[in-house]
């Protein structure tokens, strides 16, 4: 339990609690005793009130009191009794106590003493005695005021009210009245300064370095005063009056756009309590804040304690471990604007080499796309070991490679992502978008060789997510091998051709073979609707049968009665429209037709693969 510190120079204004009695020589008759429960037996007798009773007997450890004894003696009392929750709120609010036995020396039973005694007012009074305004002594030597607006309730030296919830119990020496609050005087808050916790607000308000803070608390929406004021837990990084000066950079307050400065405060807010060893504990990482990002997700913040503690790479903090009632306050040295993707990308330095790639000689055409705050995006970022262990095999253009990490139009979330072909933001041709397939069987697997590492870091223009693996250029054979759909063609394709190296002619690109190709690719439903996988020798010429080469096809070329002459030789034939659900139809080289096309545009760095029901036979009278 926390020391207090400046107990000593309290000085305990106990009332010893007189009572007189009358003898032969007074003036007047004796009034008669009265039958009843006094004060302490009515307390021990309702339940809702069992601490109150145990708070007594604990100052009376103290040899300085004797309060179960005054408060059962004769007298005319009016007792304000706090709930059994209202004690567990007090303590709650004392820094380092957690129940009455921390009230363990002689010091802290007097302390506990002088609390109670601010209940006591030396005279009964019942509710219709009380009145608006009405200031009452009570015999700890402080006051209380009375507000009988919408209720009864009792003000002390805090800015809450108790309020009177059960009125007028009357005992044999004086009145009940049950209250929802432990009532505190100056003297108690003056003393217990260094630990007596307050709400969030209350401290920032308190607080002669956080006034910014304070004024734009008030000036967002969403009542935020009220709201850190609350239950909890939060834990707030508050920006210094220095850093809300240079934030607003010359511009008043009222400058800002209520929901944007709102969404700025709430960048600043956690749900539940993180101190700063947390953090250590933790080295670096990512939690979420209360303010709204792309998809009306919580945004994403980045935290670093390599060198003290920093956020989002731009605020440190200064002042840690501020304790309130509702959480905790870490005082930092700037605000913490909502990131967009490349803030996020620049704060966290596991994805430094992503950013020197992106901005490699001055380029600034990845800064400026992912800094646009009009579009969305999802951005698969390889970790600095991806970028490592790349060796970028074809050769590929580094600008392609990166486009290829990144959706635009959309900011895809984890729990939004199935299995499924998706365009990046690389190209095989001026508006011909490369694609990707996410697989989400074990994880997250983009094109078969990437896995998702971190998901759904949120930022104010989409979704980042860290993979471990930079993802290459894809070929038509990268989507068969990716894609489980297509298993039993890739075993066609290998295994089962061993005399045909379909991987490298299918993998040629750039005009290193007879690149680039359209692949009409059959499922597993396709092959097992055969009434046997043929032998190598047939099995070959089916397969060229389902390839154009020198041709990129993709769907908006396609017109009905369309031919195109297959890597086998002969020719197939394009109906439109598809029959039934089918997007198009395709006529075999046999003269099978109805072959339906299911999926199109599957786009390759080295041509486009459509997806087809129906193994495609060629010709076998020729």
């Amino acid at each position: 339990m926390k020391t207090l510190k400046h107990l000593t120079r309290l000085t305990l204004l106990l009332v010893f609690i007189g009572f007189t009695s009358c003898s032969d020589d007074d003036n007047g008759p004796m009034p008669p005793e009265q039958e009843g429960d006094n004060i302490v037996e009515a307390a021990q007798a309702t339940a809702e009130l069992s601490t109150l009773v145990a708070a007594l007997q604990k100052a009376d450890e103290s040899a300085n009191n004797d309060l179960v004894a005054a408060l059962s003696g004769e007298g005319s009392f009016t007792v304000f009794a706090p709930t059994n929750q209202a004690f567990t709120d007090l303590l709650a609010q004392l820094d380092g106590f957690d129940s009455l036995d921390d009230f363990s020396s002689q010091q802290l039973q007097d302390l506990l003493a002088v609390i109670l005694t601010y209940h006591v007012v030396g005279d009964a009074a019942l509710s219709t005695d009380l009145s608006n305004g009405m200031s009452l002594t009570t015999l700890q030597g402080s006051s209380l005021q009375v507000s009988t607006e919408g209720g009864v309730f009792i003000q002390d030296a805090t800015d809450v009210a108790a309020e009177v919830t059960t009125a007028d119990i009357e005992v044999s020496n004086g009145v009940v009245h049950i209250i929802d609050k432990v009532l505190l005087p100056q003297a108690i808050l003056d003393e217990l300064a260094d630990i007596i916790l307050m709400p969030i607000t209350d401290l920032a308000i308190g607080n002669e370095n956080l006034q910014n803070l304070v004024a734009a608390l008030t000036a967002a929406s969403g009542d935020l005063p009220t709201v850190l004021r609350g239950n909890g837990p939060f834990t707030v990084l508050a920006p210094t009056d220095e850093a809300f000066e240079a934030f607003l950079d010359g511009a008043a307050l009222e400058d800002v756009p209520v929901d944007v400065l709102t969404n700025v405060l709430l960048n600043h807010v956690i749900s539940g309590e993180v101190t700063s060893t947390d953090l250590t504990g933790l080295g670096s990482g990512y939690t979420s804040t209360l303010a709204t990002g792309a998809g009306e997700q919580n945004v994403s913040l980045f935290f670093d304690t390599s060198d003290g503690v920093t956020f989002n790479g731009v605020a440190s903090v200064v002042a840690a471990d501020v304790k309130a009632i509702n959480g905790i306050v870490h005082v930092v040295d700037a605000v913490i604007d909502i990131p967009n993707i490349v803030d996020h990308a620049v704060a966290n330095p596991g994805l430094s080499s992503l950013v020197g790639a992106l901005t490699e000689g001055g380029n600034t055409t990845f800064t400026d796309l992912l800094s646009n705050e009009e579009e969305t995006f999802t951005v698969f970022a390889p970790g600095n070991d991806a970028f490592s262990a790349f060796t970028n095999p074809n050769s590929n253009d580094l600008n392609a490679i990166l486009a290829n990490h990144v959706i635009v139009g959309a900011a895809a979330f984890s729990s939004d992502l199935t299995n499924a072909y998706v365009n990046t933001a690389a190209e095989y041709a001026a508006d011909e978008n490369l694609s990707l397939y996410i697989n989400t069987d074990d994880g997250v697997t983009l094109n078969g060789t990437s896995n998702v590492a971190m998901a759904d870091i949120v930022a104010s223009n989409g979704v980042i997510h860290t993979v471990d693996a930079v993802i290459d250029l894809p070929t038509v054979v990268t989507f068969a091998a990716a894609d489980p759909n297509f298993s039993t063609l890739v075993s066609a394709l290998t295994e089962l051709t061993p005399s045909t190296d379909f991987v490298s002619v299918l993998s040629a690109q750039d005009g290193a073979g007879s690149d680039p190709f359209t692949v009409f690719a059959p499922t597993n439903d396709a092959f097992a609707a055969l009434a046997s996988i043929p032998a190598e020798a047939d099995l070959i010429p089916i397969l060229q049968h389902h390839v154009v080469a020198g041709a990129n096809v993709r769907s908006g070329d396609l017109s009905d009665g369309a031919t195109a002459t297959t890597f086998e030789g002969d020719m197939i034939t394009i109906n439109l429209p598809g029959t039934g659900d089918n997007i198009a139809d395709i006529t075999d080289g046999a003269g099978n037709m109805g072959i339906g096309i299911d999926a199109v545009d599957v786009q390759a760095i080295n041509g486009v693969i459509h997806v087809v029901d129906t193994v495609l036979i060629p010709d076998t009278s020729n």
